[in-house]
């Protein structure tokens, strides 16, 4: 069965490059949907495709004058960038990707990517070479880090005679990644998770407090991917640079006992994935003024424990009907790891060997799945070296897996 769009309405912005005459299956396969599109043409997305065209296929205007004395005289880029659920970016040529990336506002389209604060999808066609360019490549990892999606390119053969990646996604497949943010119909709908993330920061004094190097990123990356299959999300996270993932509802705190409290405000939940990197210690007093030094005189801090966060949801009377952990470990870390499912009474833990300073504020993790089996023992599973987004995205498809077979 098609899932409807109905009330939904799109933004399509359409760049330059022979893959803009797929934008108008585009519409097509959206307007099919019940989808309301409205659609920006950029100087170069007009040199493949009429304003026409584009007007009669999506049953609105199009746009492409930033200065237009209409739309203008009623702050027209405004509207359009808020005005829609979701704003589409297909194809987006690499002139548009680093417009975007340098925050520039000298055309409609690259001044309503600025202005929305809506979710923004990236679709990409251009040369494989284009593509694979250092310059493409950095400013589509800081696009992502702000928050921006993307789906493809994909391989393979260009009307340019080459062949590698940098083809426009098929257009099922851009629709299927704008349904997963207006639809929600997941394998996780009607399900409510609890995602912790970051590091928590323990104050000493007013200038100084105990943290770790905790980004955040592979929390923030769950939630989202959580979201995307349709539960209803809340994360808890501590202080970081990355951005709220869209449609998730943020509580941000900065200590353990912080986290501990939204924790609890979340409850009751189905799911808690606990990816925080809580501080196990904090200081017993913390002093009101700064501690100066004294010579060269030691200085003695006395640490008391945090209360678990993992162990309290796990044992709680609102315990989730899957609790998930993660192990960073430095040493032993099987071992260890082992001993922690236990121990915290949670059902999954995921490891990863923190040794060096490695993983925490990297892009890419290697992690080891330890699951309870039926019969009492522990399933073990070594995962590939992958993007924390995969990371993410294939917990979240274990999950889902995990709910169908115990509805």
């Amino acid at each position: 069965m098609t899932t409807s769009f109905s009330g939904s309405r799109i933004l399509l912005i359409i760049s330059g490059g022979i893959a803009a005459y797929k934008a108008l299956e585009l519409i097509r396969r959206l307007r099919d949907r019940n989808a309301d599109v409205h659609c920006i043409l950029t100087s170069g997305g007009a040199q493949f495709v009429t304003p026409l065209s584009v007007a009669a296929l999506s049953g609105n205007r199009a746009h492409t004058d930033l200065f237009s004395l209409t739309d203008e005289a009623e702050m027209g880029h405004i509207r359009l960038a808020r005005d829609c659920d979701l704003a589409l970016v297909a194809p987006a040529s690499a002139n548009l990707i680093s417009r975007a990336a340098q925050g520039r506002a000298d055309d409609l389209a690259s001044t309503v990517l600025l202005a929305t604060d809506k979710p923004i999808l990236f679709a990409p066609a251009m040369n494989p070479v284009m593509w694979q360019n250092a310059a493409v490549q950095d400013n589509v990892a800081l696009l992502k880090k702000r928050g921006v999606h993307f789906v493809g390119p994909v391989a393979g053969d260009m009307a340019c005679g080459e062949t590698g990646e940098g083809r426009l996604a098929e257009v099922p497949d851009i629709v299927a990644a704008v349904e997963r943010f207006l639809v929600c119909e997941g394998p996780l709908k009607g399900l409510r998770a609890l995602v912790t993330s970051g590091p928590t920061f323990e104050p000493i004094d007013p200038v100084r407090f105990i943290g770790n190097r905790s980004s955040g990123k592979q929390g923030h990356a769950i939630a989202q991917q959580l979201a995307l299959a349709g539960a209803e999300v809340t994360l808890v996270s501590g202080p970081v640079q990355e951005p709220d993932p869209p449609r998730v509802t943020t509580r941000h705190v900065n200590t353990a006992a912080e986290m501990l409290a939204a924790c609890r405000a979340a409850l009751p939940a189905d799911i808690a994935v606990c990816a925080a990197a809580v501080g196990d210690f904090r200081a017993e007093e913390i002093v009101n003024q700064k501690i100066k030094k004294t010579h060269d005189a030691p200085m003695t801090l006395r640490l008391v424990q945090n209360q678990d966060i993992l162990a309290t949801l796990a044992a709680g009377n609102s315990r989730p009907r899957l609790v998930i952990g993660f192990a960073a470990e430095t040493e032993g870390t099987l071992e260890n790891a082992r001993k922690k499912l236990v121990a915290k009474g949670c059902d999954w833990i995921l490891l990863n060997d923190v040794s060096g300073g490695k993983v925490f504020g990297a892009a890419r993790n290697r992690i080891t799945l330890l699951r309870k089996a039926a019969g009492g023992g522990i399933f073990t599973e070594d995962w590939p070296e992958l993007d924390k987004r995969e990371i993410a995205r294939d917990l979240v498809g274990l999950i889902g897996t995990h709910f169908a077979a115990r509805p």
